[in-house]
C-alpha cells in the first residue's frame, strides 16, 4: 500500500474507501522523525476519502515528531479540499 522509494512514500493503491483504513495505519506506520513526503504519483483511483487519510496522517506526524507533506496529489482529492475547505491544512511538497 506504501513503499518507501527514494526518501519518500509511495502510495501504491487507491485512495477509496475501501483502502482507506488500511492506508492509515500503513502511513502511521510509516512515519519517522523529520520530514516525511506522502507521493500520490502512482495513485491511480482517489475519492473523498483520501482527504480524511492525509488529515490523520498530518495528525499522527505529531506524536511521532514528523512533518508531513503531500507530492502529487490528484486532481480530484486537491478539488475535494478546496470544497472542504481544507486546502490549507494540506501542506504540499
Amino acid at each position: 500500500m506504501i513503499e518507501r522509494q527514494a526518501g519518500r512514500l509511495v502510495v501504491t493503491a487507491p485512495l477509496t474507501l475501501a483502502n482507506a483504513r488500511g492506508l492509515l495505519e500503513a502511513g502511521r506506520a510509516a512515519l519517522q522523525p523529520g520530514e516525511q513526503v506522502f507521493d500520490f504519483s502512482q495513485v491511480g483511483e482517489a475519492d473523498s476519502s483520501a482527504v480524511a487519510v492525509m488529515l490523520g496522517w498530518l495528525r499522527a506526524a505529531d506524536a511521532t515528531r514528523s512533518t508531513v507533506r503531500f507530492a502529487h496529489i490528484p486532481a480530484g482529492v486537491r478539488s475535494l479540499a478546496e470544497l472542504y475547505g481544507v486546502t490549507d491544512l494540506l501542506p504540499l511538497a
